[in-house]
């Protein structure tokens, strides 16, 4: 390693072990441009006006918007320094003017009053004069410092100008690691960015001497090693009350487990926290830092949290000390092999990302740069990768043994496989020479995996504290009862919504997280990066902007993974604590959803930057084909919506339509399942179960059937018999219900016969089929024993005859 980097880093890195802690942790603005003031002498050159300067500003600014290379804008910057130096030089030479003439008035004084003796002529045109000098000088000084403004404005534009453009270059600027030219920065350095890392190393010298000078050691010594003490022990102390408390004054439940797991990563993150807070005061108590370092201590401070968050979230998620209080169903061998690779990651981390953060500060050149996301990338590789393969070698030994490994579900999965690609994918990123993306790639899963473990860490500290308060065990569901007049159902009710309340509030903050890349940058800045570096002239002739594309498809993604997740809640959480019937939550559940779906599609539109003003034409395309080919799509569409709010039928009725009889199943936007007895299903379109007449066999009583007979016997039968006959076999079936009662009626009189009706009611009416069937089995059996016959109809036989022989 040169000795200039070499200096550097191991400046860099022993100031943050004793000096760096939590200094604001909102961005330093860019440091503004440095102007040489120069006096204006009598035989200096002349200061250029007012008008002179603002005709050069404007030619900046016409530059500025014009430049492309990086040259053009650091010819920009020394131009916008000159011009500041002038700016400065005319205010140097107004302010004197103006308060000569502010002197004069003082001498003049104020104009006499009325009623006192009127003053010279030639000394109100004076004061006149005057006044009128003083007015023009102080509009020159405000459009002065206007200018200075405006050019302060040009500087940070040019700043972003020029992060941007190293951006677009890196993408493309970069080697293998396993090239010379990746390791270059190690050996030899540019002239350039020696006399940058030079500047910063003795800006950290200074700093540190104003706090090691003699008189100022003993205090400073003291600080720095109550921080450290405060980094090391401070947080175990911490964590041992914390878990006093939920051991001692938590009620037995989940919920200890949960607050023991926060109070652990609450702890790590802390400790560092009042550390660095500490160790900030220690060194930066004698004088304030430079704009270099505040902002190098800014982004340190943020990856400090980071890698203090990584450390926390591993302790509190593997517990390997108290596995019985492991959130998660991780096998106990498979936590105990993880454990070190989160502080290994942290304390990786913290190195390779402080080296970045130099450079960022410094503003090195793109081959250092590169060096340093490329050290940052291969560390959370190899860390991430090694743990990886570590967990399968033990799952893999565990079922070799014979044990059964953890269950997992298909979510965690789906998380598992993506981030092993990932890696896979950033390793070979990494030894192809695409930094840039291997940089992303492992940033991006670094944040990931912190959001993802923090909001599963919140989500079960959420839902173990509605359910502990709102149980019916506790003294707190016990008060909350007796204050409302509630029942333990109502008690479980709350505890589901808040619970659900909470987890989606939790979610999307996740999501926005996870789409504002905490760590790297975001998948927008990237993807222009590739195209601005590509061209993207076509794109804008286009108006199609990358970055828009790439959010629609991400939120088009969480936003229908969202929606599933949420419907599956209501109908398997929700609903069925609040003791609606299935139709009505069958019909809530398909309501929410297309809903959703509306939502999601136009949230998509409106990210992609679609104007409804430019949608006139498709709404004319679409008007005339409902006209013509979508009527009837439309048509079974409002007919779904009119099933789903009035409700004339819903899940779980049976229904008789056009010869069809079946329980609906479900209904869609465009059509109805029927299921029928064979269990085959029919698909009815909306619209006919609006427009034609359909049996609602359910609607009126669901808990309740009618099996109804009507016998005809011979007119010479005893009906009285066979009232008793029938009634018999009526009340010895197993599902005619006792109330109310069987009963027979006399139906019909005629030549035929007289007919008998026999009613009974059964429990449901979808077993009145099956209940007829077995009844007649019964009757004619019964009949039979008894020599009763069912009465013949009589009918008029007409048969054909030969026609007769002449």
């Amino acid at each position: 390693m040169s000795k200039p980097l070499l200096r550097i880093v191991l400046s860099a890195v022993c100031f943050w072990l004793s000096a760096i802690a939590t200094a604001p942790v909102a961005l330093a603005a860019p440091p503004a441009a440095v102007s040489t003031s120069a006096s204006a002498g009598s035989n200096g050159p002349p200061v250029p006006t007012l008008k002179e300067l603002q005709a050069q500003e404007d030619r900046l600014k016409q530059q500025v918007s014009t430049a492309t290379g990086r040259k053009q804008l650091d010819d920009l910057v020394d131009d916008i320094q000159g011009l500041g130096a002038n700016v400065d030089k005319l205010n140097e030479k107004l302010a004197p003017e103006r308060a000569q003439v502010q002197d004069q008035l003082d001498v003049l004084g104020p104009p006499p009053r009325a009623g006192e003796e009127p003053e010279a002529q030639a000394i109100a045109d004076q004061r006149a004069s005057l006044i009128a000098q003083g007015a023009r000088l102080d509009d020159e000084l405000k459009q002065a410092a206007g200018t200075k403004e405006g050019l302060a404005n040009l500087t940070q534009q040019i700043a972003k100008m020029r992060r941007t453009l190293m951006r677009n270059q890196l993408v493309l600027q970069s080697g293998s690691i396993l090239g010379p030219t990746f390791w270059a920065p190690l050996f030899k350095l540019e002239p350039a960015d020696e006399l940058r890392l030079h500047g910063f190393s003795d800006e950290v010298a200074a700093q540190w001497q104003s706090v090691w000078r003699k008189g100022q050691r003993g205090l400073t010594s003291f600080l720095l090693l109550a921080a450290l003490a405060l980094w090391l022990l401070g947080g175990r102390l911490l964590e041992r009350g914390l878990a006093w408390v939920c051991l001692h004054r938590i009620p037995e439940g989940r919920l200890r487990r949960s607050l023991l797991a926060f109070a652990t990563a609450f702890a790590s993150v802390l400790a560092t926290a009042l550390a660095m807070q500490l160790a900030y005061f220690a060194v930066a108590r004698a004088q304030p830092f430079t704009p270099i370092l505040e902002e190098f201590a800014d982004e340190l401070v943020k990856v400090a949290i980071t890698c203090a968050m990584i450390a926390g979230l591993g302790r509190a998620l593997l517990c390997t000390e108290r596995p019985s209080w492991r959130l998660s169903a991780m096998a106990d061998p498979v936590a105990r092999a993880l454990k070190p690779f989160p502080r290994i990651l942290a304390g990786l981390l913290m190195v390779s990302g402080a080296l970045e953060q130099l450079n960022r500060a410094v503003d090195t050149s793109v081959p250092v740069t590169v060096f340093g996301r490329g050290l940052v990338a291969l560390v959370v590789v190899l860390t991430i990768g090694a743990s990886l393969l570590r967990a399968n070698r033990v799952r893999g030994a565990l079922a070799a043994a014979g044990e059964a490994p953890e269950a997992r579900s298909t979510l965690t999965g789906l998380v598992h496989a993506g981030v092993t690609l990932t890696v896979t994918i950033a390793f070979a990123a990494l030894l192809i020479g695409y930094i840039a993306i291997a940089r992303f790639l492992t940033y991006e899963l670094v944040w990931f995996d912190i959001v993802l473990c923090t909001y599963y860490l919140l989500t079960k500290l959420s839902q173990d504290i509605f359910e502990s308060l709102f149980s019916a065990q506790n003294s707190s569901g016990k008060t909350i009862k007796h204050l409302f007049g509630l029942d333990d159902s109502h008690l479980a009710q709350a505890s589901t919504v808040l619970s659900g309340v909470s987890t989606s509030l939790l979610l999307l903050l996740a999501v926005l997280a996870l789409l504002q890349g905490g760590v790297g940058a975001t998948p927008a800045i990237l993807v222009n990066s590739i195209v601005s570096a590509f061209g993207n002239d076509q794109l804008n002739k286009m108006n199609i902007a990358p970055s828009h594309i790439v959010n629609a498809i991400i939120a088009l993604s969480v936003g229908i993974y969202l929606l599933r997740a949420v419907r599956k809640w209501f109908d398997d959480d929700l609903l069925p604590k609040t003791g609606m019937d299935l139709g009505l939550r069958a019909s809530l559940v398909t309501l929410f959803s297309n809903i959703g779906y509306v939502v999601i599609v136009l949230v998509t539109l409106a990210i992609l930057g679609v104007k409804w003003d430019n949608l006139t034409w498709i709404v004319s395309a679409l008007s005339v084909g409902i006209g013509f080919g979508l009527q009837e799509i439309v048509k079974n569409f409002v007919s779904g919506i009119i099933l789903l709010t009035e409700r004339p039928v819903k899940v779980g009725d049976m229904v008789s339509i056009s010869g069809v009889e079946g329980d609906i199943r479900r209904i869609n936007v465009r059509a109805t399942e029927i299921q029928l007895g064979d269990r085959s299903i029919v698909i009815v379109p909306n619209s006919q179960l609006i427009s034609q007449n359909l049996r609602n066999v359910t609607m009126g009583n669901r808990s309740q059937g009618v099996a109804t007979l009507m016998l005809t016997f011979p007119l010479d039968s005893d009906p009285e018999q066979l009232r008793d006959l029938l009634l018999d076999a009526y009340r010895q079936h197993p599902a005619i219900l006792e109330a109310p009662a069987p009963s027979v009626t006399f139906s019909q009189l005629t030549h035929d016969g007289i007919t008998l009706s026999v009613t009974g009611y059964v429990a449901s009416p979808r077993i009145t089929a099956n209940t007829k069937s077995d009844l007649l089995f019964e009757i004619l059996k019964r009949l039979r024993a008894a020599n009763i016959s069912l009465s013949n109809p009589q009918m008029l036989m007409v048969q054909n005859q030969p026609p007769a022989q002449s």
